[in-house]
């Protein structure tokens, strides 16, 4: 959500961030809309204060038995009251059109955000790692023998419809390790507190994180209003809504492995085959509550963080820094992660770390208080993916993938998989 104050303040700096991330100039409508509701309010306040001056008129009439301006003071104040009412309600009315408007509007970017229109204008900002070489035509991991026998596509179809997937057997026990590690290594070593969260959460745990309004498309909702969460991200952020902390306090780091729905609304026919892009899937996320100066730093330890999983696991990627044309709604600023996969013969993103500044923190009011003293200030919001799991179990898989359908497993993951280190061409570790 957008600060009103700095619209007002500034409106040009205002019209140009939106231009940056390709919307119009929006300060003219949101100003008019705000003077109008501004202006409502002071004549209610005004409309008020003649009812008050009014009513202390009319004890004073009663007392000196002048009942002609007894009854005069009355019905005025009646009518004061009326008028009071019906513009606090106007109001009211214009206040919740701002806030949608508001609402519906993205952060602005950073300034170090490079202009672009879409992904082709992402900038690299690393690379590691040595793309593995093959003898054989390397394939895509649903294609590898030992893969495809534990990885059904049918029976999820049969199931639940498209876009969803069982793994069974040894993929079955690959992917659960992988996500063990990840939280193991973020807990033990990067120092984040592990949380078990619920993937149901209200309407106002969607809103606050900036998944509602203008997202509801791209989520599942149940019948009784509650939604399923496109991400942990939406649950581990809320914890701090409507909250004033200490400085003290601050950063909170946490981590979550859960279950994660997202409706793929707008990505029909886009890979469809596999599993990179599913329904139902599972993510291991970092979330951190930060203090305004420390954010930014906070960024670069959280990218740091979900690098070392694919370093520990030997997976080869890069990092970019997205374009404004590509970057989401929420975020101030976002790193991708892409692990390489020799099956496409391309980088794919296995995580996005994202700063959203105070944008989260004023739609569910998260304040800190300083250290100094001084008036509550809001909290700075991050999240990041540290990873997805299903993407990084095609990683591991493409990337150990032998010419006779069998897949060597990174070391880390041995002590998670009773000590087998291969995935055999039937399916089974070894």
């Amino acid at each position: 959500m957008h600060d009103i104050r700095a619209i007002r303040e500034n409106p040009d700096a205002f019209d140009a961030a939106l231009a940056r991330r390709g919307d119009a100039a929006m300060s003219s409508a949101i100003l008019e809309l705000d003077a109008a509701r501004r202006a409502k309010i002071q004549a209610a306040e005004t409309a008020q204060a003649d009812q008050n001056a009014a009513s202390k008129q009319v004890g004073a009439a009663k007392a000196k038995g002048d009942e002609a301006e007894f009854e005069r003071l009355r019905a005025l104040v009646g009518e004061k009251k009326a008028e009071v009412a019906a513009m606090q309600a106007e109001a009211k009315a214009l206040d919740a059109q701002l806030t949608d408007m508001l609402a519906r509007l993205p952060n602005s970017p950073a300034e170090d955000v490079p202009d672009g229109a879409d992904e082709a204008d992402n900038v690299e900002v690393k690379r590691w790692g040595a793309q593995p070489s093959f003898d054989f035509t390397p394939k895509e991991h649903y294609e590898i023998e030992g893969v495809a026998r534990a990885m059904d596509f049918e029976t999820a179809t049969k199931t639940s419809g498209a876009r969803f997937v069982m793994l069974k057997r040894g993929v079955a026990r690959i992917h659960r390790a992988l996500a063990q590690f990840m939280v193991d290594t973020h807990v033990d070593e990067n120092g984040l507190t592990e949380v078990n969260c619920p993937v149901l959460v209200r309407d106002e745990a969607m809103y606050g994180t900036d998944k509602l309004p203008k997202f509801g498309e791209d989520s599942y909702r149940t019948e009784d209003g509650m939604w399923l969460v496109p991400t942990s991200e939406v649950p581990l952020t809320y914890t701090v809504a409507e909250q004033t902390l200490d400085a003290a306090d601050l950063p909170r780091r946490m981590t979550a492995h859960t279950l994660c729905f997202r409706s793929e609304a707008g990505s029909a026919g886009r890979d469809t085959a596999g599993m990179l892009r599913q329904h139902q899937f599972e993510k291991v996320e970092m979330v951190s509550i930060t203090l305004p100066d420390a954010s930014d730093d906070e960024q670069k330890r959280m990218l740091g963080c979900a690098e070392g999983i694919l370093e520990r696991l030997g997976i080869p990627y890069r990092t970019v820094i997205l374009c404004t044309g590509d970057m989401g709604f929420g975020a101030r600023r976002t790193y991708d992660i892409e692990a390489w996969l020799p099956g496409q013969n391309a980088y794919r993103e296995i995580s996005s770390v994202s700063t959203t500044g105070d944008f989260q923190a004023r739609r569910m009011n998260a304040r800190f208080k300083p250290e100094g003293g001084g008036k509550p200030q809001f909290v700075h919001t991050l999240n990041g993916s540290g990873l997805a799991v299903g993407r990084c179990l095609i990683a591991v898989l493409e990337n150990g993938q032998r010419a006779d359908g069998s897949v060597v497993l990174p070391p880390v993951l041995a002590p998670y998989l009773g000590g087998k280190t291969t995935l055999s061409a039937d399916g089974t570790l070894v």
